[in-house]
Formats: structure tokens, sequence, C-alpha cells
């Protein structure tokens, strides 16, 4: 039980994979330790800690943010639509929608 407690894991998703690591969590272990220590860049090519954010528990961290045990630390991808533009596409289309259902006699 003890062990448990001096890790923390590191945590990343995409669409057809989710992956979770843990490691042991030394004293002053930073987020960027901990990932290069999981060797999640290793199996997760494509991620690149100049360009993917990172969080602890869903709180945007800095690379050099010391962790505690039981920290899990989250890499971010990036998006790749703005939710704002999303909505409002989203919006515009049920407007006509609703605009041609309107234009229908109701039987």
């Amino acid at each position: 039980m003890t062990e448990d407690r001096n890790r923390v894991e590191i945590a990343y998703a995409r669409p057809d994979a989710q992956t979770i690591l843990s490691v042991t969590a030394s004293e002053g272990l930073t987020a960027k330790g901990a990932i290069e220590q999981s060797g999640i860049l290793r199996r997760f090519p494509e991620i690149d800690l100049r360009v993917n954010r990172v969080g602890v528990f869903g709180k945007l961290a800095k690379l050099d943010q010391v962790l505690a045990p039981g920290d899990r630390v989250e890499i971010y991808r990036p998006l790749i639509a703005d939710p704002k533009v999303v909505r409002k596409q989203r919006a515009a289309q049920g407007k006509a929608i609703r605009k041609r259902n309107d234009g229908k006699a109701q039987a």
C-alpha cells in the first residue's frame, strides 16, 4: 500500500489508445522528469513537450512543477478545432434545419 502512495501516474489519450503509466515519486520529481522516466515519449512519438500542454489532475501545469506522491500528470493533445467555432457551426446548421421544416405544410 505504501508503494502505491509513493507513485505518480502519467496519462495520455488519443482516440484509438489510452495509457496510464506509473513511476516512483522521488523527492523533487518534476512533471517533465516523470514523463521522461515513464517511457511514454517512446510509446507515443507524436508527443512533443514543446507543443503538448500538461496538467496535474486536470489543472494546467508547467513541466518544472514538482510533483507530490499520488499526483497524475496528464499530457493533452492539441485541439483540432476551436470549440467556439464548432458551436457556432452547429447553431447555424440547427437554424437552417428549423427554417426548412417551418416551410413544410403540416398535416
